[in-house]
């Protein structure tokens, strides 16, 4: 590595480490980002990588630079950059430029010439304009959204192999309803919720539109199958795991495309 190539590594590392970040990125030598997340919070990142790597170390194998990824609403490239180091191919996207240029900085910071990162904005993202993927991830993105039924259609649309999507969740209604007349009911198989968000779009994190309606995860598996997924299956979490996945309200689930 040359002197300047070596300043210019050195510059970007700087960079990285002088700001707080949502996740902590971990760099050679030991050294970590800050989360600006409360520490209760932040073991939620650990436990999702987790259940990830888990997830798709027996389902895609080795190698894992023969796969492709995208990662849907991509954030700062926390996940999208640990797959990237172990050597996937991966598109990060997302709809907020500042996150972008957060992706690309840490991919920069890694080194990683394997992630590349996009604006697009979801709601307007043709379904063929980008092609499939082995891999599609969507993590915590279903509950900020006001089109999740129009989101998993696209993950689909996105997946060559598996889909992994992680949410939250609200509880689950069911019975039965009047469909037009009392002569004539219909079962309710699941339910949405909806989260007012209107007063928080200028957060990194909140919905770009502030209408949210998140699905129960009977509302999620329902979806995944009716738009073409041929099984899901609910992760597992691992002992310990944050807390909001332990309760069952928020649920990292994998859509299987055969």
């Amino acid at each position: 590595m040359s002197l300047d190539t070596t300043v210019a590594a050195s510059s970007i590392l700087d960079t990285v480490h002088g700001r707080d970040w949502f996740y902590e990125f971990d760099f050679p030598g030991g050294r970590s980002t800050k989360s600006y997340l409360p520490p209760e919070v932040a073991g939620i990142h650990t436990t999702r990588l987790q259940m990830l790597i888990s997830a798709l170390t027996p389902i895609i194998g080795d190698p894992w630079a023969a796969h492709s990824v995208i990662d849907v609403a991509c954030h700062q490239g926390y996940f999208a950059s640990h797959l990237a180091r172990l050597g996937c191919d991966v598109l990060g996207i997302d709809a907020r430029a500042e996150h972008v240029s957060d992706t690309r900085l840490i991919a920069s910071a890694y080194g990683l010439n394997n992630l590349r990162a996009e604006r697009r904005d979801i709601n307007t993202l043709p379904h063929d304009e980008l092609g499939k993927f082995d891999v599609c991830l969507m993590f915590g993105l279903l509950y900020h959204i006001e089109n999740p039924v129009g989101a998993v259609r696209l993950a689909r649309a996105l997946t060559r192999k598996v889909c992994v999507i992680e949410t939250q969740v609200v509880p689950n209604m069911h019975g039965i309803v009047d469909w037009g007349s009392y002569l004539f009911q219909r079962p309710m198989v699941a339910s949405f919720g909806i989260i007012d968000e209107t007063e928080e779009t200028h957060a990194p994190e909140a919905s770009t539109t502030g209408i949210c309606i998140a699905p129960s995860y009977e509302a999620l598996l329902f979806i995944m199958k009716k738009v073409g997924f041929s099984r899901v299956e609910l992760l597992p979490v691992p002992e310990g795991g944050y807390e909001q996945l332990t309760a069952g309200k928020r649920v990292m689930v994998v859509g299987f495309v055969d």
